[in-house]
């Protein structure tokens, strides 16, 4: 399974479009190869690198198997969309408090559909997720204020 955006390169800088500093919309993602046997799509996004441990961004679960495309400014509709760090469920851009950090969009390929409340967060998802998990792919990219 392969994880990609048209917006960036893994492991370069993320736009400022996508971040605090601008529209602070999701970039748009590009899905392939999708094992056989999948049920669902999980996708978690965070930063390991937050001075408080690591910050959640956006927590995706029960996307269709079938997309391929998660758009810029997605909506989510049909999927549930978890808590993130600032308690919203919704997508939350790179917003460093100082220096680079690394941003890690992680999509999941899940052998079932989960049931989980909308106040679950990414601990509760990857609990959910256990012995459910087909493959998994990650991008990265980085981001630091101007």
């Amino acid at each position: 399974m392969k994880l990609s955006s048209p917006a960036f390169d893994h492991e370069q800088p993320i736009p400022k479009k996508f971040t605090c500093q601008g529209m602070d919309v999701n970039p748009e993602l590009v899905i392939e190869d999708i094992p056989e046997g999948t049920k669902s799509l999980a996708l978690i996004m965070d930063d390991p690198d937050a001075p408080m441990g690591t910050w959640v961004h956006w927590v995706v679960w029960n996307i269709p198997p079938d997309v391929s495309t998660i758009p810029e400014d997605w909506n989510a509709a049909g999927c549930m969309v978890g808590l993130n760090s600032w308690r919203k469920n919704e997508y939350g851009g790179p917003c460093p408090p100082s220096g680079t950090h690394r941003y890690y969009f992680k999509l999941y390929a899940l052998d079932t559909m989960l049931e989980l409340p909308d106040k679950s967060g990414k601990e509760e998802l990857i609990q959910a997720m256990r012995g459910h998990i087909l493959e998994e792919a990650i991008l990265m990219g980085t981001f630091q204020k101007s």
